[in-house]
């Protein structure tokens, strides 16, 4: 099957997504089947993508002096396209709940469905150009989601957003510009596609401008404070953005960008290898003690997003194989836990209109399901064995410590630091939740309180059952993102 399919799952949910702006639909249920319709079908359309079309760039438009648009599909595409493919529908009925009393549903739904698809245009893209075309458009489609609630906070928020990404986006065409000029037109060849000619310290330098301009949708320190700010977000969006979409895009910007475009071979021992490798240990562990410290629900989970997005970029910069099997994994296991962990935030926000740590006491009685699986997701993202989460940091502490310097020992040690934060930060939740103080219940007294709408617990328990099955069961997929890693497919 030829490449050129690839548009279809790119274009059907950008432009069914903005039909639902005119067509505006009267009723919840029209809009809600039409838009699951639409992503249902994009999903599937992935899926026979990733299985039935020839693995070679297909070009769409050329510009000049090599800048194209092309698609193609590669292992480290087919990953992210899968995973998103699989999580976008289940998020949807989760708001489609979520946003029922809300206005202006249409929009909302127009944005979300869109970003599906332009998510899936950077997963697809076979080039430099391309990616970032995308990833650009990413930014300006989630703005309105960012700031959806207009409220002095949200439209802050959607500002702070947007400048950061799309600053970030400037400092990253630098990148564009010189692997496209001196790569082979900016193609993703796996080790490395630079050609000859270039002068070895300014492309180190133009590696250092794309890292930390596609490092900003990754959240890497100092450029990491628009994402605890995004949480003000309806938690849809937050989850998208912090567990799949906008973040993931980041990660997988930067394993594009270190080992399809530049090489781990040109980098490995560089000045700016090591100095991206540092920024992300000190960014790992700053931003697990600021989750820590936070004391707003959805934004200690945001924190400890900055603070996992920081053990893929860790481990990628190890610039080894198993340091790039074991960031993917990562991005793979720690999308699937964050997404359950915002999940259940954004039901008990959504439930008991509270949004505070210290107002969780004792609700675990009137929530058991919703806790239940969030405690199940404390325990995976800790890293504690018979959850997806144990393998992911496993396999990063195995690439640290195996790659053999003081910088692999160094990122091997931040995640055992981490590790330890991490516990403190999301299980003392649970244990607020189902064994409060006493007299701390703030519940006891409010016979009211229940779980949230089915719509909404069918994805928590999903995506719990998924953490389990994962980490029960891991060798499919991790015999998988070894041979992305291992550059056979």
């Amino acid at each position: 099957m030829s490449p050129l399919i690839l548009l279809l799952p790119v274009l059907l949910p950008v432009f069914g997504g903005f039909l639902l702006i005119p067509l505006h639909p009267k009723t919840d249920k029209v809009r809600n089947l039409y838009a699951e319709t639409v992503v249902l079908i994009t999903s599937i359309l992935v899926w026979v993508c990733l299985l039935c079309v020839r693995r070679e760039p297909a070009i769409v438009y050329q510009f000049t002096s090599g800048f194209s648009v092309g698609f193609a599909v590669d292992g480290a595409g087919a990953l992210f396209a899968g995973m998103v493919s699989v999580m976008w529908p289940l998020v949807m009925l989760y708001a489609f709940s979520y946003m029922k009393e809300t206005k202006r549903k249409n929009m909302f739904f127009a944005f979300y469905v869109m970003t599906y698809g332009i998510t899936l245009g950077i997963a697809f893209a076979s080039n430099m150009t391309t990616m970032y075309t995308f990833f650009e458009m990413l930014t300006l489609v989630t703005i309105p989601l960012v700031s959806y609630y207009e409220s002095r906070e949200s439209r802050y928020a959607g500002r702070k957003y947007a400048a950061f990404c799309i600053g970030g986006a400037s400092m990253g065409f630098f990148a564009v510009v010189m692997t496209t000029v001196f790569g082979n037109a900016g193609n993703f060849v796996y080790g490395g596609s630079l050609t000859e000619g270039f002068d070895p310290g300014i492309m180190q330098i133009a590696f250092l401008f794309g890292f930390f301009g596609f490092g900003v949708k990754a959240a890497v320190f100092p450029l990491h404070d628009w994402l605890p700010t995004a949480s003000v977000a309806p938690t849809p969006v937050t989850a998208l953005l912090h567990a799949v979409a906008v973040v993931n895009s980041g990660v997988f910007a930067v394993v594009r960008l270190t080992y399809y475009t530049f090489g781990a071979d040109f980098l490995k021992g560089s000045p700016a290898g090591k100095l991206a490798l540092y920024v992300s240990i000190f960014s790992l562990l700053f931003s697990a003690w600021m989750a820590l410290c936070e004391g707003h629900f959805k934004r200690r989970l945001a924190y400890s997003t900055v603070s996992n997005l920081s053990y893929m970029l860790s481990g990628l910069m190890l610039l080894t194989p198993a340091g790039l099997f074991a960031g993917l994994l990562h991005m793979l296991f720690h999308g699937i836990i964050k997404m359950s962990l915002f999940l259940c935030a954004g039901a008990f926000m959504h439930v008991t209109e509270k949004s505070y740590v210290r107002e969780v006491s004792g609700v675990g009685k009137k929530m058991p399901v919703t806790f239940f699986f969030y405690t199940l997701g404390g325990l995976s993202l800790t890293g504690i064995p018979l959850f997806c989460g144990f393998i992911s940091k496993w396999e990063l502490l195995q690439a640290g410590l195996s790659e053999g310097s003081l910088s692999g020992l160094a990122v091997s040690l931040a995640l055992i630091a981490s590790a330890f934060l991490c516990a403190i930060y999301t299980l003392t939740i649970s244990l607020k939740a189902f064994f409060p103080a006493k007299g701390e219940d703030l519940y006891e007294k409010d016979p009211g309180r229940k779980e949230a709408d089915i719509l909404m617990l069918i994805p928590i328990v999903v995506f719990g059952i998924m953490n389990i099955v994962l980490g029960l069961y891991p060798a499919p997929v991790v015999a998988f993102v070894a041979r992305i890693a291992g550059g056979l497919m």
